[in-house]
């Protein structure tokens, strides 16, 4: 089954229910906003982190035109350094490629060892946008069905001020 199959799958046996936009590849969060416009739902930015000795992971996902305070994700972390994590960490740890990475990648995820951090701001909106584990689509999904969904595949979540 292909990489957005899983994550179609995963959302069916919950019963949560979800919106699909097709569109054509999105390299950028600016690109992949242009073929989501008017649709209800923050648009999201997940960041593929880890520390300098690539023994600790973390995902960090935040509204698309907020910027990332590396010092807070230190903080928070207790790392004295972060950074984003390598292509080949990103393959290794979620099967995914650079440019499509979501709370969805998490399903690929055998070990269970990514931290995952959502920006309290975002916790607020009804819906999420994410790229599907694949970047030719946008998937929309109620905030409360997101964290449904981390519960139902065993991970834990902090929700932190960025």
């Amino acid at each position: 089954m292909d990489l957005y199959g899983l994550v179609e799958k995963k959302l069916n046996e919950l019963k949560i229910p979800f919106q699909v936009v097709d569109h054509p590849p999105a390299l950028t969060t600016e690109e992949a906003d242009s073929f989501i416009e008017g649709i209800e739902g923050v648009r999201t930015k997940s960041m593929f982190l880890t520390n300098k000795n690539k023994t600790a992971y973390y995902l960090v996902i935040m509204d698309d035109q907020k910027r990332l305070d590396m010092d807070k994700i230190k903080e928070v972390t207790g790392e004295k350094r972060i950074k984003m994590a390598s292509e080949n960490s990103l393959m290794e740890k979620m099967n995914l490629p650079v440019g499509v990475v979501s709370v969805f990648g998490l399903l690929n995820n055998k070990e269970k060892d990514i931290q995952v951090y959502f920006d309290e701001e975002i916790t607020k909106e009804t819906r999420m946008s994410f790229h599907p584990n694949i970047n030719t689509k946008t998937i929309f999904v109620n905030t409360s069905d997101i964290f449904k969904f981390l519960q139902s595949i065993n991970f834990n979540y902090s929700i932190i001020d960025i």
